[in-house]
């Protein structure tokens, strides 16, 4: 349902509950030992075409349109309030993120800084223009997975709530994000048709 004025929630940044995140750790790590680079590169292209599927059934006028939805497993409960756009500008920061940090640890290198859920907060004034940038940025994912030699590095990055990644468990967390994100989308979609 849609609401006019700002709900309270929790602050970017505040995470999981501690039960939850502990069993999304269990099940992240079970994904990653019996998934391969075929596996999560499949993950990913569909959660894509989905989301797209449910972009091109939103009318173009609300996808700016913020929705209170109730908070899912995996979402924090800061991002409870957002529109389409602004999901799809959440996964456009995330995917450049990942890009970056998988080309790092495949060349060697880890990259600098440290992730953090609250910096990938999306801009609620986010356009159309989303769109296509987030498209640019499903591709880089795909290609920067399909093209590294060797996802399973020795360098590791650490995500905020699944510690230390090599390549292999980015490229994991890629289509993993997008379907946590996918479901979002779902649900903003469908509290627009409830109003």
């Amino acid at each position: 349902m849609s609401t006019p004025a700002e709900p309270q929630l929790a602050p970017p940044g505040a995470g999981l509950p501690l039960f939850e995140l502990w069993a999304a750790r269990m099940l992240f790590a079970l994904k990653r030992r019996r998934g391969s680079r075929e596996t999560f590169v499949r993950k990913f292209v569909q959660e894509r075409a989905q989301i797209q599927t449910l972009v091109n059934a939103c009318p173009e006028e609300l996808r700016g349109e913020r929705v209170l939805i109730r908070r899912l497993r995996g979402l924090e409960d800061s991002s409870r309030h957002w529109s389409v756009w602004m999901t799809l500008d959440h996964l456009r920061i995330t995917n450049t993120a990942v890009v970056r940090v998988i080309h790092a640890l495949t060349h060697g290198r880890v990259p600098p800084g440290v992730a953090s859920t609250a910096a990938v907060k999306p801009d609620p004034s986010v356009t159309a223009a989303v769109e296509a940038d987030y498209e640019q940025s499903c591709d880089a994912v795909l290609n920067t997975i399909t093209e590294a030699s060797e996802l399973k590095t020795s360098m590791r990055f650490a995500h905020p709530w699944f510690g230390p990644l090599d390549a292999m468990g980015w490229a994991a967390m890629a289509g993993t994000h997008l379907g946590l994100h996918r479901a979002q989308i779902q649900s903003i979609v469908g509290g627009m048709s409830s109003t």
